[in-house]
């Protein structure tokens, strides 16, 4: 038997087609099946009553987050329920409010030759000790076409700092040279898998993913000689060149999600090396 787990995207993406013949799944909208308390989910499982007669009976109804429960079928094979985005994936889009008070999706970096996109927050250590490596990453490359945008996905409510308030008066403080957005509903940190702040997504000129991951070894603390992943990836792809390390583990504070205690994590949100 084996415990049975909501994919961590829009329910939509859900088709019956991808489900295994013991299991159906409703849903009344096309939010998350993972987080949304206002998704209404009803997993179904086959059974056979005491007159040997098949049934679908509903299993843990209305239930978020995970639904983990023993049945002889599960929902998708493990390899296809991987949390975080994968090499080759598209970019999700996204329509998002930013600090300086416009709305961003990824049409707005359209004449960008790499975009990042990077989970960050206010209060987080090892966002805030690594200000100045990012800064200094995106003024290096700045000329060459790549654009950053930082998503701040984070519940206010575990931390009231990660309000957009706070994050307008950080950027007003820091001047930092991307575009800084919120993600208030945790819907883009669940499409794009994020786990972690900060959290690093270089995608190519067709805004396909080909680096996850981190951007230096200790944000916590940076040293002058501290190799940068994430360098090393632009780098490689301006040049043409082929990543030659295509995944790393992002280092930093868990994504607090809302309604879970600080330290939480799903699960299947695991390391991704």
């Amino acid at each position: 038997m084996r415990g049975v787990r909501v994919a961590r995207a829009s329910v939509a993406r859900v088709s019956r087609q991808r489900l295994s013949p013991g299991l159906s799944i409703r849903s009344a909208n096309r939010k998350s099946a993972l987080f949304s308390s206002e998704s209404r989910i009803i997993l179904r499982a086959k059974t056979t009553d005491a007159r040997g007669r098949t049934r679908l009976i509903p299993v843990c109804p209305n239930q978020f987050c995970l639904i983990s429960i023993s049945l002889q079928y599960s929902l998708i094979q493990s390899n296809n329920m991987a949390f975080t985005l994968q090499i080759g994936d598209p970019a999700p889009d996204f329509l998002l409010p930013a600090t300086d008070g416009l709305e961003y999706s990824l049409r707005s970096f359209k004449d960008a030759s790499i975009l990042v996109v990077f989970f960050t927050c206010n209060h987080c250590p090892y966002v805030i000790n690594s200000d100045d490596v990012t800064r200094s990453t995106v003024d290096r490359f700045a000329a060459r076409g790549v654009k950053f945008v930082g998503i701040n996905s984070n519940s206010e409510i575990t931390y009231r700092t990660d309000d957009f308030d706070h994050m307008v008066e950080r950027m007003r403080e820091h001047q930092f040279p991307w575009v800084y957005v919120r993600d208030q509903s945790q819907q883009v940190a669940v499409e794009y898998g994020a786990l972690r702040t900060p959290h690093f997504y270089v995608f190519g000129e067709d805004r396909h993913l080909v680096y996850t991951g981190r951007a230096i070894e200790n944000p916590r603390a940076p040293t002058p000689d501290m190799a940068n992943d994430l360098e090393r990836v632009l780098e490689e792809v301006l040049d043409g060149q082929a990543v030659t390390v295509p995944i790393t583990n992002p280092v930093g504070c868990n994504i607090k999600w809302e309604g879970q205690l600080a330290h939480w994590m799903p699960p299947d949100a695991c390391d991704l090396v």
